[in-house]
């Protein structure tokens, strides 16, 4: 992802990509809560009953191969009344491959997805953050609203501890924040940790959390 001192995502980098979404325009009390790279077992069962226990609603941005390994989690996400987003089939690099192959990759994991969840609302987040402008265009052109944050948790960088994740992530955080926190096995204690103390933070401010 982006520069690793970055939590909130700097303006200029927003510059660079116009035509993605990083924040949701509103004055109410609102955080769009979004989850990365699963379903995987344990972990994203374990983010569904902590997010259940907040009434809290979320976005999450599924690998194709982890829905075809792992169709009974992706059900419960569903079932759950949270919203389902496009991260490739791979989890592949957008500066690394190239634009046909790329563009195949996102439909095969439209194709896992749609197995499934019939109301998808082609929602689309590249891997790492990785989109150039013409890619991002051609994403674009096939249907996709392209997601990406305004507040990064940094749940997956294990040199970090969950007390500076929890610190850092309240500081970033604004009405209408689009914040990603990751279900995969290396953000697997800084999430758990960290995710409760965020929503209990928030709720006491009178914050709801929604899907994208």
């Amino acid at each position: 992802m982006f520069d690793s001192s970055f939590y909130k995502t700097p303006t200029f980098i927003k510059y660079l990509l116009p035509q993605v979404e990083w924040k949701v325009a509103t004055d109410k009390k609102e955080i769009y809560l979004t989850f990365d790279d699963g379903p995987i077992p344990y972990l994203t069962e374990e983010i569904l009953v902590i997010l259940k226990s907040y009434n809290a609603k979320a976005t999450f941005f599924c690998v194709g191969d982890n829905v075809r390994k792992h169709p009974e989690i992706f059900e419960k996400v569903i079932a759950d009344g949270h919203v389902i987003g496009n991260h490739t089939h791979n989890h592949l690099k957008g500066w690394r491959t190239r634009h046909n192959h790329y563009l195949e990759n996102v439909e095969e994991c439209a194709q896992n997805i749609e197995k499934f969840y019939a109301g998808s609302k082609r929602l689309f987040r590249p891997p790492y953050g990785q989109v150039s402008p013409s890619l991002a265009r051609k994403i674009s052109q096939a249907g996709y609203r392209i997601i990406m944050w305004d507040v990064l948790s940094k749940d997956y960088d294990i040199r970090l501890s969950p007390e500076l994740i929890r610190k850092k992530t309240i500081e970033s955080t604004g009405k209408g924040s689009i914040i990603v926190f990751h279900d995969n096995v290396k953000a697997q204690h800084n999430v758990l940790t960290v995710l409760p103390q965020y929503l209990q933070h928030f709720s006491n401010l009178g914050f709801k959390f929604l899907s994208l």
